[in-house]
C-alpha cells in the first residue's frame, strides 16, 4: 500500500476541530497509541481490494462518530466551567459574610470592653444593694433577734428545771433564727448567737446526766429518762446549714449508760481487808442479777430497741466487774481464803444459775461468750496463792505426831485417801466436759484455755503434794495419788491434742501431691494453725508446757507419716525423686524452726524422721536400699514392711525383686537397740496393706 491510500485511510477532521498539539507527554503517547490502533484496525479492514469501495462509507461514519465525542466533550466541559463559576460566587459571598461577621464581633467586643468598665463603676452600688438586703433582713427579724437574750435565759431555766423536751424546742427555735439570718448576711455571725454554743453544751449535760442516773430515774422518774433519751435522738436526726461541729449527743448518752453503770457499782477501788472479799462477792450474786432485772423491766422500756439495754448492762457490768477484779489482783497478795473464794465465786458462781446464768434472764444478758472475768495468768497466780499457803495441812500431820504416832498416820491416810478421791472425781468431771463439748451438748467457748487452766491446777497440785510426805512416812505411800497426777496430765494433753488434731487433718488430706512437690503452701498452713494453737501453750507452767510442746510436734509429725503411707503420690522419674527429697528436707526444717520458736527443747524433736525418709527417698541406686531400710529400721525399730512397702511405692522406680530384697534386710539385719527414751511413732501410723506379690514369705502381709 502506497503512501497516498495511507493517507486516505486516516480520518480527516472536520474545520475548526483539529486537536492542539499534546501539552504533556502522557497525552502524546496515548495519541501514539491510538493511531496506531486505527491504523491496524484500517489495514485489517481494507487489506482486500474489494472492500476499499466502501471507503466512503467509513469516512463518513467516523466523521460522525467524531463530531459525536466532541459534542458530548464540549457539553460535559461546559457543565464543569458552570459548576466552578457557581463555586467561586458562592465563595466570594461567603468571604463577604465573614468580613461581616468580623466586623460585627469587633463592634461586639468593643460593646464588652465598655460594660466591664460601667460594671466598676456599679460595683459600690452593688455593694449598697447588698447592704440595703442585709438591713431590711434584720429590720424584718429585729423583733425576733430582740428576744433572742430573753429566750436563752429562758431555755437555761428549762434546763436547770430539768424540762429536757421544753428546752430542746426552745433551743431549736434559735438555731433555726440563727439559720434564717446566717444566709442572707453571707455567713455573718451576730453577736446575739454567742449564747447558743454554751446552752446547746449545757443542754447536752443535762442530758448526759439523766442517761447517767438511768436505773435511779427508771424507778423514780422515768418521764425524765425518756425525754432525754428523746432529745438525743431527735438530735441525732437534725441537720443544719450552719457550719456547727457534730453534738452527738446518742453516743454521748450511751456512753453516760455505761459509765453510770459502772460507776454505781465499781466506782471506788476494791481494796477488802483479810476475809472481807467473801461477803463483797456475795454482795454482787445479789445485785449484779438485780440490776438486770430492773434494766430489762424499767430501762428497756424507756429507751429505743436498738440501744439493746439488757445487752448493754449485762457487758457493761461484766467489763467493769473484771476491770475492778485486774485491779484487785494487781494489788498486795490475797489472803488463801480469799483467793479460794474469788476463784470459786469467777469459775462456777458467775456464770452459773444463781447469777448470768439465770433462766430468769433473757438471752440479751448471755456474757458467756465475753473474754472471762480471770485470764489465765489470773488463775494461776490465785492457784499460786493458795498452794503456797497448803502448809496448813502440813502443820497440821506435824502436829498430830506431838499426840500419837498412829493419830500422824490416820491424818495422813485420811488426806491420801480425800485426795485420791478429789482425783478421780475431778478427772470424772473432765472426761463428761469433754463429752459434752464433742457431742454439742455444752459447747464451751474457751474449751482449750480451759483446759490448759486444768493444766496448770494439776502442775500446782502436783507440785504441793510433797507436803503429804512427812518423817517416818514410806516413800511410796504417795505413789497412787502421783500416779493418778500422772494419769491426769496425760488424759488433759491428749484432749488438747485432740481439738489440734481436728484443725489439722483436713490440712494434710492434700499431701503429698504435684502441687506439694513444687510449692510449700500446704506445709505453711500447717504451720500457721499450729502455731496460731500453740500460743496459749506459753501460759501453761513448765515442764508440763514442754510436754505440751513436744506432744503437739509429734502428733503433727505422726499426721505427716499418715499422708505419706496413703499412696496419693507416686514418683514418675528421678527428677520428682529429688523433689520429694528436699521438700521432706524443707519440711523437716520448717517444722524444726517452728517448735523451737513456740520453746521447745532441742533433744525433744521428732522431725528427723523426715530426714530419714529423704534419704530413703533420695538413694540414687535401687540395689542399695537393703541398706538404707536397716538403717532406718535401726533410728526407728517399730517401722513394719507395710510402711517400708509405702515408701518404696512412693519412689515409683522398685522393681518386684529389689523390693523383696529390701523388704527382706529388716529380718536379716542387726537388731536395733533398746533405747529407753525411744517412744512408738510408725507404730501409730496406718499404712496400706500392700499387695500379696510384695511381701516376703514369712512377712505379717503374706
Amino acid at each position: 500500500m502506497d503512501s497516498a491510500t495511507k493517507d486516505e485511510m486516516q480520518p480527516s477532521l472536520p474545520p475548526g476541530s483539529s486537536c492542539p498539539g499534546p501539552e504533556w507527554p502522557e497525552q502524546e503517547r496515548a495519541e501514539q497509541l491510538a493511531r496506531g490502533a486505527a491504523l491496524k484496525w484500517a489495514s485489517g479492514i481494507f487489506y482486500r481490494p474489494e472492500q476499499l469501495a466502501r471507503l466512503g462509507q467509513y469516512r463518513s461514519r467516523e466523521v460522525q462518530r467524531t463530531c459525536s465525542l466532541e459534542a458530548r466533550i464540549k457539553s460535559v466541559v461546559q457543565s464543569y466551567l458552570e459548576g466552578v463559576k457557581t463555586g467561586v460566587w458562592q465563595l466570594a459571598q461567603a468571604f463577604e459574610a465573614v468580613q461581616g461577621a468580623r466586623e460585627a464581633l469587633g463592634q461586639a467586643r468593643a460593646l464588652l470592653q465598655g460594660m466591664a468598665m460601667a460594671t466598676q463603676t456599679l460595683k459600690p452600688l452593688r455593694e449598697q444593694v447588698a447592704q440595703h438586703k442585709q438591713l431590711q433582713v434584720l429590720s424584718q427579724l429585729l423583733p425576733r433577734l430582740w428576744a433572742v437574750p430573753a429566750a436563752v435565759a429562758h431555755t437555761r431555766t428549762l434546763i436547770d428545771a430539768q424540762q429536757l423536751l421544753e428546752a430542746y424546742v426552745c433551743l431549736r427555735e434559735l438555731e433555726q433564727l440563727q439559720e434564717e439570718t446566717w444566709a442572707p448576711l453571707g455567713g455573718l455571725e451576730l453577736p446575739v448567737f454567742e449564747g447558743l454554743g454554751p446552752l446547746a453544751e449545757a443542754l447536752g449535760q443535762a442530758v448526759e446526766a439523766a442517761a447517767g442516773a438511768a436505773g435511779q430515774l427508771a424507778r423514780e422518774d422515768p418521764a425524765l429518762l425518756v425525754a432525754a433519751v428523746r432529745v438525743a435522738e431527735v438530735d441525732a436526726e437534725y441537720t443544719t446549714s450552719l457550719e456547727l461541729a457534730p453534738r452527738d449527743w446518742r453516743q454521748r448518752c450511751l456512753q453516760a449508760l455505761q459509765e453510770g453503770l459502772e460507776r454505781t457499782h465499781f466506782g471506788t477501788p476494791l481494796l477488802p481487808e483479810p476475809g472481807a472479799l467473801a461477803g463483797w462477792l456475795e454482795a454482787l450474786r445479789v445485785a449484779l442479777p438485780a440490776e438486770l432485772a430492773i434494766a430489762e423491766a424499767l430501762v428497756a422500756p424507756c429507751c429505743p430497741p436498738h440501744y439493746k439495754v439488757v445487752q448493754l448492762w449485762a457487758h457493761t457490768l461484766h467489763s467493769g466487774l473484771r476491770r475492778c477484779l485486774q485491779q484487785l489482783l494487781e494489788g498486795p497478795a490475797l489472803a488463801a481464803a480469799d483467793a479460794f473464794a474469788l476463784l470459786h465465786w469467777a469459775l462456777h458462781v458467775y456464770l452459773g444459775p444463781e447469777m448470768m446464768g439465770s433462766l430468769e434472764l433473757g438471752p440479751e444478758a448471755d456474757v458467756s461468750q465475753l473474754e472471762p472475768l480471770l485470764t489465765l495468768e489470773n488463775i494461776e497466780q490465785l492457784e499460786a496463792t493458795f498452794v503456797t499457803q497448803i502448809q496448813i495441812l502440813e502443820e497440821n500431820i506435824r502436829v498430830t505426831s506431838l499426840v500419837s504416832e498412829s493419830l500422824q498416820q490416820r491424818v495422813h491416810s485420811m488426806a491420801l485417801s480425800e485426795l485420791g478421791a478429789f482425783l478421780r472425781s475431778f478427772s470424772d468431771a473432765l472426761i463428761r466436759f469433754s463429752r459434752d463439748h464433742a457431742r454439742g451438748e455444752a459447747m464451751a467457748p474457751h474449751y482449750v484455755p480451759y483446759l490448759l487452766a486444768t493444766l496448770n491446777h494439776q502442775s500446782a497440785l502436783s507440785s504441793s503434794v510433797s507436803v503429804l510426805q512427812p518423817d517416818g512416812v514410806a516413800s511410796g505411800a504417795l505413789a497412787p495419788v502421783e500416779t493418778a497426777l500422772d494419769e491426769l496430765q496425760r488424759r488433759i494433753c491428749r484432749l488438747v491434742l485432740e481439738v489440734l488434731l481436728a484443725e489439722l487433718q483436713p490440712l494434710f488430706a492434700a499431701l503429698p501431691s504435684r502441687r506439694w512437690l513444687s510449692k510449700s503452701e500446704l506445709l505453711d498452713d500447717v504451720c500457721e494453725r499450729t502455731e496460731r494453737f500453740c500460743q496459749d501453750f506459753s501460759r501453761v507452767r513448765n515442764p508440763a508446757a514442754q510436754l505440751l510442746l513436744a506432744e503437739a510436734e509429734r502428733t503433727v509429725v505422726l499426721q505427716y507419716l499418715c499422708a505419706l503411707m496413703q499412696g496419693r503420690l507416686v514418683c514418675r522419674g528421678a527428677d520428682e525423686r529429688t523433689q520429694a527429697a528436699e521438700r521432706l528436707q524443707h519440711d523437716a526444717a520448717q517444722l524444726r524452726e517452728l517448735f523451737l520458736g513456740l520453746g521447745l527443747e532441742e533433744s525433744v524433736r521428732c522431725a528427723p524422721v523426715l530426714l530419714a525418709l529423704r534419704d530413703l527417698l533420695n538413694l540414687r541406686d535401687p540395689m542399695l536400699l537393703g541398706l538404707e531400710v536397716a538403717g532406718l529400721r535401726q533410728k526407728f525399730p517399730d517401722v513394719s514392711e507395710d510402711h517400708i512397702s509405702a515408701l518404696l511405692d512412693l519412689r515409683g522406680d522398685v522393681s518386684r525383686e529389689q523390693r523383696l530384697a529390701a523388704l527382706s534386710s529388716l529380718q536379716a539385719g542387726p537388731q536395733p537397740s533398746p533405747s529407753a527414751g525411744r517412744r512408738a511413732l510408725f507404730s501409730l501410723v496406718p499404712a496400706p496393706t500392700p499387695a500379696l506379690s510384695s511381701c516376703l514369705p514369712s512377712g505379717p502381709c503374706a
